[in-house]
């Protein structure tokens, strides 16, 4: 950090790399058009690191590697109401285990509500270039709400 110092710090690891999903024009997610996926990649920062902060690093990033950093943003994400699993095998393999997703959400009385401001969400816990795709472990995150 040199001269910058953060309020609050303290040694932490990095959390995993997470991704958001959406496809425009389309209801939910078409697993059967993946061509189609836009993403965001984000990487959860520790509650003590601010805007400021995270544009002090941004600048400073900058500066030292001498790129382009302008893409890189500060992004809070209220996810909100979800269910979750843990899904363990290909990225291909993810729809069977959303189904399995899906059923639960329904029979316990919620429906999906994935929206422009509600995402597809998935936190890799595994890294693809390290772990055979049968052991890759994805938690895969959808919005819901309850059925009225």
């Amino acid at each position: 950090m040199g001269s910058h110092q953060i309020e609050g710090y303290f040694d932490c690891v990095v959390p995993p790399l997470e991704g958001v999903w959406w496809q425009d024009d389309t209801e939910g997610i078409d697993y059967s058009h993946k061509e189609d996926f836009r993403f965001i990649s984000v990487i959860r920062l520790p509650d003590f690191v601010t805007k400021e902060d995270f544009n002090w690093a941004i600048e400073e990033a900058t500066r030292k590697k001498k790129q382009d950093f302008s893409k890189v943003e500060f992004l809070t994400y209220d996810e909100g109401l979800c269910v979750q699993c843990m899904h363990i095998g290909p990225y291909d393999d993810e729809p069977e285990t959303i189904s399995l997703m899906h059923d639960f959400m329904t029979e316990s009385g919620y429906e999906l509500d994935i929206t422009e401001k509600r995402l597809h969400h998935e936190i890799y816990l595994s890294d693809a270039r390290k772990v055979a795709a049968e052991r890759l472990k994805t938690v895969i995150r959808h919005p819901i709400k309850k059925i009225n």
